[in-house]
């Protein structure tokens, strides 16, 4: 099986393509016009031993709010073609990350509910060109189109770079470990619903 996603999508504000390999190695070629955003989502890919490719084009002259979100939008919609039924995945997953004096838990139920529980708090506005509001806009968007469940909590910390980048990683892991396969199930939906 393989567990891999393209998608795309345009609009007058942005036009976003993104691929995705679950079973990869963490490799990872993205492009968006937006610096810290791309390093974040390199550590995203690397950690979560997903194969990322991202290219974005979109109106990053007024702001990076447009092509943030709307890469969250996407990533997410590929997230949730490449795992399909979900049979045999684990399902939830779990990581508590540090960068140096930050803290971040990651906590995912891929659970077909969409919900972010967002607990991280910015100590200054920017990164690069990127606004550090659009850290949770990111995630918000990413969890309601791959409809899951995710909480992100910082538990330490005070520079924002760190608490950023403990974020991406914390999220990566906790995902990597969620869309794995458990042997014992393999096949099945692990739910007593019988559905996710």
């Amino acid at each position: 099986m393989t567990r891999t996603a393209l998608r795309n999508r345009k609009t007058s504000e942005t036009e976003i393509f993104v691929s995705i390999n679950l079973d990869g190695t963490g490799e990872t070629d993205i492009d968006t016009g937006i610096g810290f955003f791309d390093h974040m989502l390199g550590a995203f890919g690397r950690h979560g031993l997903f194969d990322l490719k991202i290219v974005a084009k979109g109106d990053v002259h007024i702001d990076a709010h447009h092509t943030v979100e709307d890469v969250g939008i996407v990533l997410g919609q590929a997230l949730a073609e490449a795992l399909g039924e979900k049979l045999g995945i684990q399902r939830f997953g779990h990581a508590s990350i540090p960068m140096d004096e930050a803290l971040v838990e990651a906590v995912i139920d891929l659970s077909g509910r969409a919900i972010l529980a967002w607990g991280v708090s910015f100590e200054r506005p920017m990164l690069g060109q990127m606004d550090t509001q659009l850290v949770e806009e990111f995630f918000r968007a990413f969890a309601g189109n791959g409809h899951f469940n995710l909480h992100v909590r910082q538990l330490a910390g005070h520079n924002a770079h760190h608490v950023a980048e403990a974020a991406f990683k914390s999220v990566a892991r906790a995902l990597r470990s969620a869309v794995s396969i458990e042997p014992r199930t393999a096949g099945e939906v692990p739910s007593t619903k019988g559905s996710l």
